[in-house]
């Protein structure tokens, strides 16, 4: 039987496919059924060493990173291949204790076991790694994919150390699986999708016509050639540090980032006292321009002027600023005639709607991150699809912006983040806030103001 498991839905039934030729091959067949979640920019992560060459060929058809993830089988002593459990990075451990008791092994001997294998799997990431570290997870989607799945130990211990490492959701994706197995794994993963998916499954190895080992050396290779692949697309990346004259002898600072083949510019608007150097926001603005998209943050108010706390909630200058940016960005080269777009935190979000209001047939797409788009002016103006996310916790600002939405005539979505407060800080709360923004502007931003 071949299809996909997740945890909403039955397997797809199908015509069984033809053995996979080796695992390149097998690659580019359960590439097409992940390609749902382009869209959340994610991480692909292959289990070392057989799902690598697998993962390799994943990363490139979806044009996103690769890297590897380090799961360690704990074997009995007796024999080493018969597996107790297994380790992987960031201390996780899946033991199974009645297997180890099965084979007269105490507690003393289980951790003596673990110990070792932890110690080789601090050898194995040197090898592959070298002096980098593995990619940052926080927030983001992670795709886990290994070459097939028996009993599923290793895969759980993967899964649960890329949850360790901060990855918002965990797709496991393989060509092959037990369907036993492939069920077992849905309390551990949001998805499971396996390209093949027989009830009786017998040996992964028969699913392929080539099945031999993986080396060390051909993981070290596919990992440096994806790693130079993204470090040559990053040197396309242009960022500068550039002033904004606003008023005679009066300039703000800003940081500009433009992508090769940028399809749109996102103007920062912080709020509430905050700067161009906001955690929150860089993350967020990390994330667009990863999208592929320009952005530039920058102070709306000098140093002088945000020792006043009027001027933070002065919607109306701040509102002047962004439109002055906007008109700055409108005589730069590389920024001509792209699409525009604000992203409004706080009283900055009021600033945002404020300023489209008055010029909407330039902004394409406005999206707020726990914003006060109640204090806007002219908000019945806006025309700009508008997007408000706010923290489930933050119940007070929530109201208002359900308000403010009923108070708007452009298509509007209110998106709620479960849990988070005002400032999102919450672990994975601000990776949620990306992904939704970079979302909204992938669908919103190449369309003419007021489409819906």
């Amino acid at each position: 039987m071949t299809g996909a498991v997740t945890a909403l839905a039955d397997p797809v039934s199908a015509e069984p496919a033809s053995p996979f030729a080796d695992r390149h091959d097998a690659g580019r067949r359960l590439a097409p059924l992940l390609e749902r979640f382009r869209l959340e920019r994610p991480i692909v992560l292959g289990m070392a060493r057989g799902g690598v060459p697998v993962a390799w060929e994943v990363a490139r058809a979806l044009g996103v990173p690769l890297d590897v993830v380090l799961v360690r089988k704990v074997g009995a002593p007796q024999n080493r291949e018969y597996a107790i459990g297994a380790v992987a990075e960031g201390g996780v451990h899946v033991i199974d204790a009645g297997v180890a008791r099965s084979v007269g092994l105490a507690e003393r001997d289980v951790q003596a076991l673990i110990a070792r294998a932890e110690r080789e799997l601090a050898e194995q990431a040197a090898r592959y790694r070298g002096d980098r570290g593995p990619l940052d997870l926080y927030g983001r989607t992670a795709i886990l994919v290994d070459d097939g799945l028996a009993t599923g130990r290793s895969a759980r211990a993967a899964i649960r150390s890329l949850r360790a490492r901060g990855a918002a959701r965990v797709i496991l994706a393989v060509p092959v699986a037990a369907a036993s197995s492939a069920g077992s794994l849905r309390e551990e993963a949001d998805v499971v999708i396996s390209a093949e998916l027989p009830e009786d499954l017998w040996a992964v190895g028969l699913w392929y016509e080539d099945f031999s080992p993986t080396s060390d050396g051909e993981v070290a290779e596919l990992l440096r050639d994806e790693r130079a692949r993204w470090e040559a697309e990053s040197a396309a990346l242009v960022r500068s540090e550039i002033e904004i004259a606003v008023d005679a002898g009066m300039s703000l600072e800003g940081e500009l980032s433009v992508p090769a083949g940028a399809a749109g510019l996102v103007l920062f608007a912080h709020g509430s006292g905050s700067s161009r150097l906001s955690p929150r926001n860089r993350r967020v603005a990390s994330r667009i321009v990863e999208a592929g998209f320009a952005t530039l943050l920058f102070d709306l108010l000098t140093e002088q002027e945000a020792q006043d706390r009027a001027n933070v909630f002065d919607v109306r200058l701040l509102a002047s600023r962004l439109l002055a940016a906007g008109a700055w960005a409108q005589q730069r080269q590389e920024l001509a005639g792209l699409p525009l777009a604000y992203f409004g935190a706080s009283t900055g979000a009021a600033a945002a709607l404020t300023a489209a209001a008055a010029v909407p047939e330039r902004v394409r797409a406005i999206i707020s991150r726990g914003g006060r788009p109640d204090l806007a002016e002219n908000l019945e103006r806006v025309r700009a699809p508008t997007l408000l996310i706010v923290g489930g916790a933050d119940t007070q600002v929530l109201q208002l912006n359900q308000i403010a939405q009923g108070r708007m005539s452009c298509p509007c979505k209110l998106a709620v983040v479960a849990g988070a407060t005002h400032l999102f800080e919450e672990p994975g709360a601000i990776g949620q806030v990306a992904e939704l923004a970079v979302e909204w502007l992938q669908r919103r931003l190449p369309q003419s103001p007021g489409e819906a």
